[in-house]
């Protein structure tokens, strides 16, 4: 391996040895499944308000918020950025005088929660199976 020179000021010049850069995860490794995971859809507050839409056909802004616990506003940003990444869909309109915004899962967003929760099952069995291993 070579050095590379590292300038600090002007005129001084520091050698540093060259690192090789670590080998790339195995894709069956944990660290690789869990890598690969939507970050968007593993964030908790996102993860339960599409678990929720995943048992409907749709579902409203109040009863989204009774169902995950979540308050106002941060059920209000969390479903702007589902929306954002097309997973869900939401639709506003005023009813007697009060507006009611009505959510519903895409079909996009169906597929990445189904792949979410199949990563998320072989990444339980795959740290299982090192552990039945381990422990033998």
């Amino acid at each position: 391996m070579g050095k590379r020179p590292l300038s600090i000021l002007p005129g001084k010049e520091l050698s540093l040895p060259e690192i090789e850069p670590a080998p790339p995860p195995n894709d069956d490794s944990v660290p690789a499944m869990l890598a690969d995971l939507s970050r968007i859809i593993h964030e908790p507050a996102r993860l339960a308000i599409l678990t929720v839409l995943s048992t409907c056909v749709m579902a409203d802004f109040k009863y989204l918020q009774t169902a995950t616990g979540l308050s106002k506003g941060n059920l209000s940003v969390q479903l702007g950025r589902l929306v954002e990444a097309g997973l869900t869909t939401s639709k506003r309109v005023i009813e007697r005088k009060h507006t009611l915004t009505t959510v519903v899962l895409t079909d996009t967003g169906r597929s990445e929660l189904a792949r979410y929760w199949r990563q998320i099952e072989r990444i339980r069995a795959r740290s299982t199976q090192r552990i039945d291993s381990k422990l033998e």
